[in-house]
């Protein structure tokens, strides 16, 4: 069915008559995504038309299929890829900033202990400390000395640091995990768009090849209409 005006064309789908720009031709889009339209248009047939937002319906209605079928159930995840798809918005950000300014002051406090912890500066401080400990206790006041061997004092001291270090350090390493998690959940997010783009990259490709040929056979039923004529025109020559 055409128009006056532009030779607007009819959508199989939605029924509506729209220009030649906004339409696909129904040969140019893919089998398993033809199959996903006839589900709902019967009537669809590869010698119509399409228009471009029906289209992008009825893909995402087939990869939401397609994951369903691979996974049983689309998680929320899923859901956020396929409505980045659709409303074609960027899901790539920086994690490791998002992260950090939603810590707290103990979040931090923790990191910087835990920093500090696992440090040689630590290390040497703290060696530092028990041979001044002990030697006080041994050489300056070994006539009475405030801690005497064997080191009582030392060893509660040493054993209250181990027992406040350990879950400082634990809450340190449970939030870098819950970080690390964050990031494989946004890289994965991340490589399903790019898989379901590049699929819908090759739709548009095949659509553009389809496309070109249609021209060349134009260009080609043109040709030949100009090389019957010129032939009509010397056969008409030759009669006179």
């Amino acid at each position: 069915m055409k128009a006056p005006h532009g030779e607007p064309l009819v959508c199989q789908v939605c029924g509506e008559i729209k220009p030649k720009s906004e339409l696909i031709l129904a040969a140019a889009v893919r089998n398993s995504v033809g199959a996903e339209i006839r589900k709902s248009v019967p009537e669809w047939s590869e010698r119509g038309y399409i228009c471009k937002r029906d289209l992008s319906r009825f893909r995402n209605q087939y990869i939401q299929s397609v994951l369903e079928l691979d996974r049983g159930e689309i998680t929320s995840l899923e859901k956020e890829v396929l409505d980045s798809l659709r409303h074609h918005e960027t899901l790539a950000s920086n994690i490791n900033v998002e992260f950090d300014e939603n810590m707290s002051f103990g979040e931090h406090l923790a990191d910087n202990v835990a920093l500090f912890g696992g440090s040689w500066k630590f290390i040497l401080f703290f060696s530092g400390v028990l041979l001044l400990w002990i030697g006080i206790n041994s050489a300056f006041l070994a006539s009475k000395p405030f801690d005497p061997y064997p080191y009582i004092l030392l060893n509660l001291v040493l054993s209250c640091l181990a027992a406040i270090q350990a879950p400082i350090i634990m809450m340190s390493q449970n939030r870098r995990e819950s970080k690390d998690r964050l990031r494989a959940e946004h890289d994965y997010k991340v490589n399903l768009k790019s898989e379901l783009e590049i699929r819908q990259l090759h739709e548009k490709v095949d659509h553009l090849l389809v496309r070109q040929w249609e021209r060349l056979v134009e260009i080609q039923q043109i040709q030949i209409e100009l090389m019957d004529e010129i032939v009509k025109t010397r056969e008409c020559l030759d009669q006179e």
